[in-house]
């Protein structure tokens, strides 16, 4: 198998970027820089992890961004110091 090859197979097929945890996908992207770093994967391997460590850096600032945004609006208080209530959006499998 070429060290492509082998990159993309390191790649977990089942599980896409949008549907891992956030903690799967720091440790994926933890696996990636030391598989880059370790300077034993060819151009065309590297450039695979490269583009998947991208998908997975960005989609986990997006989840953070979402976090970040929720906890300001639990936290939120109005001009008077009371804490903002409002309807919580409720997601239903």
């Amino acid at each position: 198998m070429t060290r492509a090859k082998a990159a993309k197979s390191d790649a977990n097929p089942d599980a896409p970027e949008a549907l891992q945890s956030f903690e799967q996908s720091l440790e994926r992207l933890h696996e990636i820089v030391e598989r880059l770093e370790s300077g034993e994967l060819d151009l065309e391997a590297s450039l695979v992890l490269f583009e998947e460590g991208v998908r997975l850096s960005r989609a986990s600032q997006a989840r953070l961004n979402s976090a970040e945004k929720r906890i300001e609006e639990l936290l939120a208080v109005d001009e008077e110091g009371r804490p903002v209530v409002r309807e919580l959006d409720i997601l239903t499998p």
